[in-house]
């Protein structure tokens, strides 16, 4: 049994005991999420799709961990112009684990 389900802007697929990494949430650690934006269940081959979302569906979830994603380097530069800028940025993410859908 699996869910596609709407989390902080973005569409996971989720299934029970998985982990994911989410953007940051605004919520404890070990404390327990339930997400309402369900888009899809797939129930052993039974298929139910929302429009957006399915009425009465649910995934809940707890919160393991607040963290921060790995560095990524931006660089920019025009050759020949003696252009060059580096920057970078580490993403704030939340490490989550499905507990039940239904």
């Amino acid at each position: 049994m699996y869910a596609i389900v709407d989390i902080a802007g973005q569409q996971f697929k989720v299934e029970k005991e998985r982990k994911l990494y989410v953007h940051r949430l605004k919520a404890e650690e070990g404390a327990t999420i339930t997400f309402d934006k369900v888009l899809l269940v797939d129930n052993e081959g039974t298929v139910k799709v929302g429009a957006p979302y399915i009425d009465g569906a649910s995934v809940t979830a707890k919160v393991l961990t607040h963290l921060k994603g790995e560095k990524v380097i931006v660089f920019k530069k025009k050759r020949r112009k003696g252009y060059q800028k580096k920057n970078g940025h580490r993403q704030y993410l939340t490490q989550i684990q499905i507990e039940n859908i239904a």
